[in-house]
């Protein structure tokens, strides 16, 4: 028999969902992520950690709906729009405060961890990468995060029974959570990386992380009463430019913090009912186009965290090489 009469292997039955399989497949191709989920799924803590996390949440979002109905301004009967946007800000608000300070729990100790209990030396005679290890490190931490945001939505789905919540916020929220996700565990493994002890890569960590939530605004409290006096009460009211330096400059601040990012987003949700952007008129009447701050937000977390790895990358490899 010629090899022209051979039959071939069917192609559709060899090649099912090969994207999808492909992230399986490098995910648990990774030791790192192996051993990191493995060990971190061990035992009874996840499962406590995850009951406690949502028993919180539930007990957060039952005080939260019953401190709403009993205000002074629903005393003849709630508004259910109202209920469910409080409700469903303020889960995303817990959420948004918990990513930024437990991701970088997970990955502050990532590497000094391994010098501390003398195993960074056994990892550096392996044919395992810098690349391999960085990146497994940050995606076992990253996945147990995704675990408790995903786990975390049915309780935002008690926001659409009271009503007044759009199914594009849930997925802005996820997307921002995410991002903050993502750049919070980037910054907590870059310091694990610098720092030889796990208790100074941690307060490194969070003071990244407290500048970055709580610097910010304290610094947009600032700059809001110099734009009070240039726009509404000066002498002479500033030029258009000026004024297009100061609403972008104010936008810049606010894409730079989750929690700004999530209420000026809502704002913009609820006010010109888009999730992509709005127009502000200045004193002359010109419309400048505004960004919703979630995409400027995300795209910043994703540069930040790809710059931050390739950083962490290239000191590892330096320790080994060294």
């Amino acid at each position: 028999m010629s090899e022209a009469t051979l039959p071939t292997p069917p192609i559709s039955s060899s090649a099912p969902s090969k994207l999808t399989r492909s992230w399986r497949e490098r995910l648990s191709s990774n030791p790192v992520v192996v051993k990191e989920l493995r060990g971190r799924m061990r035992g009874n803590r996840p499962f406590v950690v995850l009951t406690v996390y949502l028993g919180l949440m539930a007990l957060f979002t039952t005080l939260l709906y019953l401190a709403y109905t009993a205000s002074e301004v629903n005393r003849y009967g709630p508004t259910n729009q109202y209920a469910g946007k409080v409700v469903f800000g303020g889960l995303v608000g817990i959420e948004l405060f918990l990513v930024c300070f437990i991701a970088p729990a997970f990955t502050a100790g990532a590497i000094s961890g391994e010098r501390e209990r003398q195993t960074y030396e056994l990892l550096r005679t392996t044919l395992l990468p810098a690349r391999a290890l960085v990146l497994g490190k940050l995606a076992s931490a990253l996945l147990f995060i995704v675990l408790l945001l995903i786990a975390a939505i049915p309780l935002q789905s008690l926001a659409f029974l009271l009503g007044g919540v759009a199914p594009e916020e849930v997925m802005i929220s996820l997307v921002v959570l995410l991002a903050t996700a993502l750049a919070s565990g980037a910054s907590g493994i870059f310091f694990s990386a610098i720092m030889r002890r796990t208790l100074g890569a941690s307060v490194l960590t969070y003071a990244f992380a407290l500048v970055s939530v709580l610097g910010l605004p304290l610094l947009m409290i600032t700059f809001i009463p110099a734009y009070e006096i240039f726009y509404g009460y000066g002498s002479t009211p500033p030029s258009a430019l000026l004024q297009s330096v100061m609403v972008y400059t104010f936008g810049l601040l606010v894409c730079l913090n989750p929690l700004a990012t999530a209420v000026f987003t809502e704002t913009i949700l609820v006010t010109e009912h888009s999730a992509l952007g709005m127009h502000y008129t200045l004193n002359n009447g010109t419309s400048l186009p505004l960004i919703s701050p979630w995409i400027p937000y995300t795209g910043f977390c994703f540069f930040f965290s790809l710059v931050v790895i390739l950083i962490t990358i290239q000191i590892v490899k330096r320790r080994e090489t060294s």
